[in-house]
C-alpha cells in the first residue's frame, strides 16, 4: 500500500475561464493544498477566493508567500514566459497552461530560468495522463494494432468567438488553432508514438477580421494576426508519418478522425485528447466493425490538476514528473516549425527531442499518485 504523500501548497495566478477546472480538480488530490490565488483584476481573484475557500492576493504577495511551493500559471499565452520566470525567480516550481511559450526563444528562456533557480517546470495539457489516452498507450505498447506505421489527426471548429467571453487572444500571437489546440494532439501523439523528427506545413488566414458572437462582447470585430487553418505533415523518429490539421474555419459538420493510428495489424481510434472520458476503439485487420475498449486507467471524468499533483508527488522522491518541460518544449518546436515551414515552403528538421513520459499506474486509487 502506497503511503500518503505530504501535501504541497499551491497557488494559482490567473482566475479566468480555465481556472474553474483547476480550482475544482486540485482539491480532489490529497497531496495538493490549494491555498491562494491572484489575478490582475483583484476583484476576480477575490470572487474565486470566496468561491473556493482560498486567500486572494496580489501577484507580488503570492510570489512572496512562503507557504506556496507550486504556482499554476493560467494567464494568457502572451504572459506565460514573463509570469513563469517571475515564479521561478521567486524560488517556486511552476505548472503552466499551454502553450509553453510563444516561440522557442521564450521556451528556452523559461527552461534556463528553471535550471538557474533549481526549480521544476510542468506544462499542460495533462489530459494525456487521463483514462482515454493512457488506455490507448497500453494498447499501442501491447501490440494491439501491431507496429504503428501512420496516423491522421484533425481538430476542426468554427472558432472560439462563438463561446469564449474574451476570445481576442486566440487570434493573436500565441493563439490560432495550432498553438491553442495543437498541444492536446501533439502531447497525445508524443505519449503514444514518441518524439518527432521533421515537419512540413501550410497555413492560411481565412478571415482578416472576425466578429465576436459571444457575450459580453457580441458584435465587436477583432483583427486576426495568426493562421486559422493549419495543415501539417509529421515524421516521427520511429518512422511513423501522418497529418495533423487544426482549424478555426469550419462552421459546419465534418467526418475526419480526431486521432487514428494505423498499424500493421489494425487501427486505433484515440478519443478527443481535450478530455479524458472518450472510449478508445480498435479495428482489427480484416474486420469492418469497431470494437470499444474499456478504460484500463482512472481519471475518466476530467484531469486538470493531475499534472500538478504528479509534479508535487515527483518532488518527494526526485523522480521525473510526466507533464514536463522537455515534452512541452518539443511540442512548442513542432508548432513553431510547422508555421516556419508554411512561410518558407520547406521541410523543417527539429533540434529538440524528448522521451515518452512514464505510463500512469493502474494499481493506485484515484487521486493517489506515487512518489
Amino acid at each position: 500500500m502506497t503511503s500518503p504523500l505530504p501535501p504541497v501548497r499551491v497557488g494559482i495566478i490567473g482566475c479566468g475561464n480555465i481556472s474553474k477546472a483547476y480550482f475544482e480538480r486540485c482539491r480532489l488530490f490529497p497531496n495538493l493544498d490549494l491555498v491562494a490565488c491572484a489575478d490582475l483584476d483583484f476583484a476576480r481573484a477575490e470572487a474565486a477566493a470566496q468561491t473556493y475557500g482560498v486567500r486572494a492576493q496580489t501577484l507580488e504577495e503570492l510570489l512572496g508567500a512562503e507557504d506556496v511551493a507550486i504556482v499554476i500559471n493560467l494567464t494568457v499565452p502572451l504572459a506565460h514566459r514573463e509570469i513563469d520566470e517571475r515564479i521561478l525567480a521567486a524560488g517556486k516550481h511552476v505548472f503552466s497552461e499551454k502553450p509553453f511559450a510563444l516561440d522557442m526563444a521564450e521556451g528556452g528562456s523559461v527552461v534556463g530560468a528553471a535550471l538557474a533557480a533549481g526549480c521544476r517546470v510542468g506544462c499542460a495539457p495533462d489530459t494525456v495522463l487521463g483514462a482515454a489516452v493512457q488506455t490507448c498507450r497500453g494498447l499501442v505498447d501491447g501490440g494491439a494494432i501491431g507496429r504503428p506505421v501512420a496516423f491522421a489527426a484533425t481538430m476542426m471548429g468554427r472558432g472560439h468567438e462563438h463561446w469564449h467571453p474574451s476570445p481576442e487572444f486566440y487570434y493573436q500571437r500565441g493563439g490560432g488553432p495550432m498553438f491553442d489546440m495543437g498541444p492536446y494532439y501533439l502531447h497525445a501523439l508524443i505519449t503514444l508514438l514518441g518524439p518527432v523528427r521533421r515537419v512540413s506545413g501550410m497555413a492560411v488566414i481565412t478571415h482578416a477580421e472576425r466578429e465576436i458572437r459571444s457575450e459580453p462582447k457580441r458584435g465587436t470585430r477583432m483583427r486576426v494576426e495568426v493562421p486559422t487553418h493549419v495543415t501539417s505533415l509529421l515524421e516521427f523518429a520511429s518512422g511513423v508519418t501522418g497529418t495533423l490539421v487544426t482549424s478555426f474555419d469550419v462552421p459546419g459538420p465534418f467526418t475526419n478522425p480526431v486521432i487514428e493510428i494505423y498499424g500493421t495489424e489494425g487501427t486505433l481510434r484515440v478519443p478527443d485528447p481535450n478530455g479524458t472520458n472518450g472510449v478508445p476503439q480498435i479495428g482489427a485487420a480484416g474486420e469492418r466493425e469497431w470494437r470499444e475498449v474499456p478504460h484500463t486507467h482512472p481519471y475518466a471524468d476530467g484531469s486538470r490538476g493531475l499534472g500538478v499533483a504528479d509534479l508535487a508527488a515527483a518532488l518527494v522522491s526526485g523522480r521525473d514528473h510526466r507533464a514536463n518541460e522537455r515534452i512541452a518544449l518539443h511540442a512548442l518546436e513542432i508548432m513553431e516549425a510547422i508555421h516556419v515551414s508554411a512561410a518558407e515552403s520547406r521541410h523543417v528538421t527539429l533540434r529538440t527531442t524528448c522521451e515518452r513520459p512514464a505510463a500512469m499506474r493502474t494499481d493506485l486509487p484515484p487521486f493517489v499518485l506515487e512518489a
